[in-house]
């Protein structure tokens, strides 16, 4: 049996979908981004909250935690970094105690590019300093250090995962939802924020989905990747890109300056070779992942 936090959410729905074809699985979701069309009918679900709810008892007798339900908004972190803190340092505590009391051994974690900051090393690797300039990438690194921390001092075994941005079907944020979002609500002017060049690696759901479960054959008691594309696409391309699909020739408006928001990361673009190593790599290069995205959403 296999715990999966944020079940109901973008990333963790796609997760339970691969999971549910041979493990039982129970989904511990509170809906605050998860939609319950998400849902995988053949999961057991239960509506919880991982920083208030006893949880303790839906880990008894699991054989591990697929833990990916945080906030992931990251702009949220300048709004109330409260709700970054309880959404995913909290919750990622509460996970681990829990694991702790029901001894199970093993844990997936979904963490984030932005534990890195502003790399000057591109493309970026594991095992480069972590220096976050957000809230929300802060937050995650604090997480995997309280996940290697329970490793060493309880026995426990971890996967973290380091994404780069993953884009397609199910997807509520980002800078393609947004994109879509504002031309539905005015298709003669996009408004763009930054100034466009932010130049950062995008992939595919199914690509991310693949690599996390290639990534299980590694088998330190910590075993750390990068997940991304070898490429990267700009934002001013993203909007080309979601104009074209949608038939608009609206105005690009800029707000200016190099990030799009504080704690925005301008450049990035992992070093997967780690992953590759292991016989996985994406199939789909940033560009394609975004177009493929656009089309999900405008047919969700």
């Amino acid at each position: 049996m296999i715990v999966v936090t944020g079940g109901a959410g973008f990333i963790g729905s796609h997760v339970v979908d691969r999971l549910v074809e041979s493990d039982d699985i129970i989904i511990i979701d509170n809906f605050s981004s998860g939609k319950p069309v998400f849902v995988n009918k053949e999961a057991q679900l239960v509506r919880a909250d991982l920083t208030s709810d006893d949880i303790g008892m839906y880990f008894k007798g699991a054989d591990e935690v697929w833990h990916i339900a945080a906030n992931p908004d990251v702009r949220v972190g300048a709004e109330n970094p409260d709700e970054i803190y309880r959404n995913n340092v909290l919750a990622t505590y509460r996970v681990l105690e829990a694991m702790r009391k029901a001894e199970v051994s093993r844990i997936i974690f979904t963490s984030t590019s932005t534990v890195y900051g502003e790399a000057k090393v591109i493309p970026t690797p594991e095992d480069y300093s972590c220096h976050p300039i957000s809230i929300y990438g802060a937050s995650k690194l604090a997480c995997e250090a309280l996940i290697e921390s329970y490793c060493h001092t309880f026995e426990m075994q971890a996967w973290i995962y380091r994404f780069a941005n993953v884009i397609g079907k199910r997807s509520t944020h980002g800078v393609i939802y947004d994109f879509i979002m504002k031309l539905r609500r005015n298709p003669d002017e996009l408004e763009i924020l930054g100034n466009g060049e932010q130049n950062k690696s995008y992939i595919y759901i199914s690509d991310c989905v693949d690599a996390m479960f290639a990534g299980l054959k590694a088998n330190e008691r910590v075993n750390i990747f990068n997940i991304g594309s070898e490429d990267q696409v700009k934002v001013r391309r993203i909007a080309e890109i979601v104009c074209e699909e949608l038939g608009l020739t609206p105005v690009f408006r800029f707000t200016g300056g190099e990030r799009g928001w504080k704690g925005d990361v301008p450049v990035m673009l992992l070093d997967i070779g780690r992953l590759k190593a292991l016989g996985w790599r994406p199939k789909y290069s940033s560009e394609e992942a975004v177009r493929m995205a656009v089309r999900d959403l405008l047919n969700e």
